[in-house]
């Protein structure tokens, strides 16, 4: 069964900054700047934190994973330029 999960970080280093966006970017899409939205099935989460543990420097940096809800979700508030996440796929012809 699919997961939600947010990814937020800090990460003051560059090099494990770019490496750790570019690995959630695969995993999901970016919301904010620092923060990710995955959707990943429950066996595979091990292997995203394993794989992220790998990149992260304990002593400096700072991740969280949190697993949502779908009932989460009905509670979020959006303010500004944010945007809520979509859950309907959408198609662009060019």
């Amino acid at each position: 069964m699919a997961l939600t999960v947010l990814a937020a970080y800090d990460i003051p280093v560059d090099r494990r900054r770019a490496r750790l966006a570019a690995l959630l970017q695969s995993w999901g899409d970016r919301i904010q700047l620092s923060v990710f939205l995955c959707t990943i099935e429950d066996d595979q989460l091990g292997v995203l934190r394993d794989t992220i543990a790998a990149i992260i420097d304990p002593d400096e940096d700072s991740v969280f994973l949190v697993r949502q809800c779908k009932d989460c979700w009905s509670g979020v508030i959006n303010l500004g330029q944010s945007e809520p996440p979509r859950d309907d796929p959408f198609w662009g012809v060019f």
